[in-house]
């Protein structure tokens, strides 16, 4: 006996309230925690921390490894074909837009960060210096700096993101259920995903999703002190970028409430359209034909060398560079996955798997590529082939590399414009980061909700603000750095069964089995119908 209307419209509720007042529990629990116990909690996160890099850091190459070649595995398979959505569907956003919103939720606040720090730091010694038998602060040394640094932002990164997106968009928009991360879990637990396991499993999203968030906007909110500091001599300290932190996360509550159609997309293709104006500056003021080469040479290095690379486990036990670097980057992309994830699944309804698959792992990737090599190079070149002024900038104080590499182009009259501008940037990368995270775990919570109630985002924005706020006065960026690593290492199991989720709703939409009456794949002599109403009244 199917239950009423009114029971399902009871259980709907009681699910919602389990997972509203549980999450905000949950980090509720962890605030007050982190507060009342900074030295104890530190001292805890530094423990985990220290066991996962000491022990893990082999699993967290081979996850992102299988998940880079998995993908491809996908987009070419037989089932490339299929559409996220009905068989006649268009895609909801044009091109422009997508991309847009997909690169600024991303990585937009990060690649300002790092994109010049990381190959100085690089530059100044790696293991693949030691391997390569290359001389520390020369070109050679130069060219390995930027291809590790494309190598942490390139296809293995970006292949998490976007297998994430894959996996919710084909269970909510082909085989009719929520837009949660437990849907993408349905063909290995079935009507499960509606009980505690399921419960889990979105909390557990939800607790990756804030931590990978409060890393980015910690970095974020900490150049952007910087910028304030070199434009107007604002102080960079704690006190200065919490204020920093409540006045964006207001924004970034405001742009969310909005909406992904308003307020997210027309930010994003702004961030997209100002960011075109900062690299035409450095390429043009700065050394335009060292970076013509770099770009041709660099992308070469990166594609002859990127998977030897993403196999490479450091077995030196006295050696830590591969924990602080690439071992953060995996944890942050792991970290950030659900987040990115889903929120690429909202905007990518419409497209095929193939083309969802192959377009977005070619074309950001790409974008954050030219990025790199037009920011690191001029820096690279600063250093080696001039006063070489930045090195000691970086190791001094990593936040100011953006601004003193602008400074160092040596064009006076736009120096303080294009600082400004970048640190607009900034604010807007960091706003559609934050409100991305918002709806994104306002859509967990509500239970795939598309539109969340507009309290829900309210609430939302304030916490993420507020626990970024948190762990950047509990530890700095070395706490920002911990708390992404430790939150990917269970969301990596999740994904891992996503993956053989997904084969295994492939091959049931091949065999024609239903997963409820909204399923737009399979024939109806073999249906299994499950409507998810009337499972979330049965359990």
């Amino acid at each position: 006996m199917k239950p009423s209307s009114t029971e399902q419209d009871m259980s709907h509720k009681r699910m919602r309230n389990i997972m509203s007042y549980g999450s905000i529990l949950m980090v509720g629990a962890f605030v007050l925690f982190s507060v009342l116990n900074v030295k104890l909690s530190n001292d805890i996160a530094n423990g985990i921390n220290h066991w996962i890099q000491t022990n893990m850091s082999w699993y967290y190459i081979a996850v992102v490894c299988f998940v880079l070649f998995f993908s491809v595995w996908v987009a070419f398979s037989r089932y490339g074909n299929i559409r996220l959505g009905r068989d006649d569907e268009k895609p909801e956003f044009g091109f422009t837009a997508w991309f847009s919103m997909l690169f600024s939720c991303a990585i937009g606040t990060g690649l300002l960060f790092w994109s010049i720090a990381e190959p100085i730091t690089y530059l100044q010694g790696n293991p693949f210096l030691d391997m390569e038998q290359i001389q520390p602060n020369t070109l050679e040394a130069a060219r390995v700096a930027l291809r590790i640094t494309m190598f942490h932002w390139g296809l293995h990164g970006w292949a998490v993101y976007i297998l994430v997106g894959l996996c919710l968009a084909y269970f909510c928009y082909r085989r009719g259920l929520p837009l949660t991360v437990r849907s993408g879990l349905y063909p290995l637990l079935g009507d499960r995903i509606y009980g505690p396991i399921g419960h889990a499993v979105d909390f557990l999203a939800i607790f990756s999703t804030l931590f990978g968030t409060a890393t980015t906007l910690g970095l974020g909110v900490s150049q952007m002190n910087a910028g304030l500091n070199y434009l107007f001599g604002i102080e960079i300290s704690s006190t200065s970028q919490v204020i920093l932190i409540a006045i964006v996360s207001i924004i970034a509550t405001i742009s969310a409430i909005s909406g992904v159609g308003r307020g997210i997309r027309i930010l994003s293709i702004w961030n997209i359209r100002l960011s075109v104006l900062v690299i035409a500056f450095f390429v043009l003021a700065g050394p335009t034909v060292f970076l013509l080469k770099m770009t041709v040479s660099g992308l070469g290095d990166y594609f002859t060398n990127f998977i030897p690379m993403g196999f490479w486990v450091d077995t030196d036990p006295n050696r830590q560079w591969q924990s602080w670097w690439t071992i953060f980057y995996w944890g942050w992309w792991l970290s950030w996955g659900p987040l990115v994830g889903m929120f690429i699944a909202r905007i990518s309804r419409g497209r095929t798997i193939r083309q969802f698959l192959l377009t977005a792992l070619v074309i950001p990737p790409l974008g954050g590529f030219i990025w790199i090599i037009v920011f690191g190079g001029t820096a690279l070149h600063i250093q080696v082939l001039g006063d070489g002024s930045l090195a000691s900038v970086v190791n001094d104080n990593i936040t100011l590399a953006l601004y003193s590499t602008i400074e160092a182009i040596n064009v006076p009259s736009l120096t303080n414009l294009v600082a400004g501008l970048t640190t607009f940037l900034i604010v807007t990368w960091f706003v559609t980061s934050a409100d991305s995270g918002t709806l994104v775990i306002c859509t967990i919570v509500s239970l795939g909700d598309k539109n969340p109630s507009k309290v829900l985002r309210l609430v939302w924005g304030i916490g993420l603000g507020a626990v970024s706020a948190i762990l950047l006065i509990a530890g700095g960026l070395d706490s920002l750095k911990t708390a992404s690593i430790i939150a990917a290492l269970p969301f990596s199991v999740v994904l891992l069964f996503m993956c053989w989720a997904l084969v295994k709703g492939l091959a049931d939409e091949a065999n024609g089995i239903r997963y409820n009456q909204n399923d737009l794949a399979g024939s109806g002599s073999q249906e299994k119908s499950v409507s998810s109403k009337e499972e979330l009244a049965s359990n």
